[in-house]
């Protein structure tokens, strides 16, 4: 996953924990993250599609949890926004013809899955509440 999608996420969920019953602007979390506010609403919408967070339009609108932050694992907010493999994409053209080039993309892709699960495993066994208690 080489983008920052995870660490946005987190950043918006550790805020919604730390200002609890608090509507959050976007505007106002894009602030802390330094972004553009349309990246977090993008990042609010897949939360919202787990339930973890409800929002509301409007002048005193804005984005707050749903759930406790120990409902929520760091393997499921990882499932929500991984959008490739952990060890990247794989090459398109190998030659069929060589030994190694025949076969990389399918050893590949079991090493990658195999990597995958290894990452969710060790993120599912930490809750977002076990994250935010790093801060205190």
């Amino acid at each position: 996953m080489n983008n920052t999608r995870f660490a946005t996420v987190m950043h918006i969920l550790v805020l919604m924990v730390e200002y609890p019953g608090k509507w959050l602007s976007s505007d106002w979390i894009a602030q802390s993250i330094n972004i553009n506010p349309v990246i977090v609403r993008k990042a609010l919408s897949s939360l919202q599609e787990q339930g973890w967070v409800t929002s509301r339009k409007g002048k005193d609108g804005g984005s707050m949890l749903t759930v406790t932050s120990d409902e929520i694992t760091l393997g499921a907010i990882y499932k929500v926004v991984k959008n490739s493999d952990v060890l990247g994409r794989r090459n398109l053209n190998p030659n069929p013809k060589c030994p190694v080039g025949k076969n990389i993309n399918e050893k590949l892709q079991a090493l990658s899955a195999e990597t995958n699960e290894l990452v969710v495993a060790s993120l599912q066994g930490k809750t977002l509440k076990d994250f935010v208690g790093k801060f205190g």
